[in-house]
């Protein structure tokens, strides 16, 4: 139903690349900040919910 009116749209396709080209790096930044976090960092933060 919705890929009828999704075919009309003129420079569609545009849109799940843009989305992928955002999300990719933002990912990518976040994994590389929680591998080099320090363990006393992230003890820290794994609690604040139970505090």
């Amino acid at each position: 139903m919705f890929s009828h009116y999704l075919e009309a749209i003129e420079g569609i396709a545009t849109y799940p690349l843009a989305s992928l080209l955002i999300f990719l790096p933002f990912f990518i930044g976040v994994l590389i900040y929680v591998v080099r976090m320090k363990k006393e960092d992230a003890d820290r933060l794994s609690q604040l919910p139970l505090n």
